[in-house]
């Protein structure tokens, strides 16, 4: 139970990790990546600013629901705070 909640915390750490690598340039080019939709919109700030803003907000909200999800997790399977009511 415990490896399934510290799994589910990393994923939004692998997202971020992930992001931030194709933001700088180091993911491959051939696949679709929300750090590539970012740097790509970096560039149009001035008029297209929703590209970069929608690619930011995705990562922020599936970040937050994995985080979420693995916090729900551990009270749920965790016995210690579950007899804290």
């Amino acid at each position: 139970s415990e490896v399934v909640v510290y799994a589910t915390l990393c994923v939004g750490s692998a997202i971020i990790s992930e992001a931030s690598l194709s933001f700088l340039g180091l993911g491959d080019p051939n696949v679709v990546s929300w750090g590539q939709m970012i740097m790509s919109g970096k560039s149009y700030l001035v008029n297209g600013w929703w590209i970069s803003l929608f690619a930011g907000l995705a990562i922020m909200l599936v970040v937050i629901v994995f985080y979420m999800i693995g916090d729900g997790l551990n009270y749920a399977m965790n016995p210690k705070l579950q007899s804290r009511k």
